[in-house]
């Protein structure tokens, strides 16, 4: 085997990995949903090197809402028992992305539109930026969205109190 085509083997047992991950996931949430007798529809997509699991519901009621909670912090636990329920099952420490309703996606909007605008102020005033405290989630869309406009970034502080300081080039 040359390394082209072992680099590719092993390209294809991550995706294979990740895709069972979802599925896994995926069945955990479809259970969820029937004891909570919540209507929604499992994707399932392998994204950045991660599996992502959204649910999402044709009908425009509030009831997916419930399983996010305020800021989040339902569909933040919920991912945590589903990358638990994926570990059970394969051994391996999960790093899914579970979205509900699009929330997630929604939020990441606005949190690289935030990133982009603390990177232009930081551009301007060659001053850093401290934000506020943020989850994991946020802190990452952040990061990335300040690299792109070609700064960088940290995390400082203990959780949950955790925020991103943007730096100067």
């Amino acid at each position: 085997m040359t390394e082209g085509t072992t680099s590719a083997a092993a390209e294809g047992d991550t995706l294979t990995s990740l895709e069972q991950e979802g599925e896994i996931a995926a069945d955990y949430l479809e259970g969820l949903l029937d004891i909570a007798d919540l209507d929604g529809d499992i994707d399932m997509d392998v994204e950045a090197d991660r599996a992502a699991v959204s649910i999402i519901s044709d009908v425009a009621g509030r009831d997916l809402q419930k399983l996010v909670g305020r800021d989040g912090e339902v569909l933040e636990a919920l991912q945590e028992l589903t990358r638990l329920a994926v570990h059970r099952e394969t051994g391996d420490r999960s790093r899914l992305m579970l979205d509900i309703a699009g929330y997630r996606a929604k939020k990441r909007e606005e949190l690289s539109e935030l990133g982009a605008k603390a990177a232009a102020e930081v551009k301007s005033s060659g001053e850093p930026v401290k934000m506020k405290a943020m989850t994991p989630f946020e802190r990452k869309v952040v990061h990335d969205a300040v690299k792109a406009a070609g700064l960088r970034s940290e995390s400082e502080g203990e959780e949950p109190e955790r925020f991103v300081v943007v730096l100067p080039a």
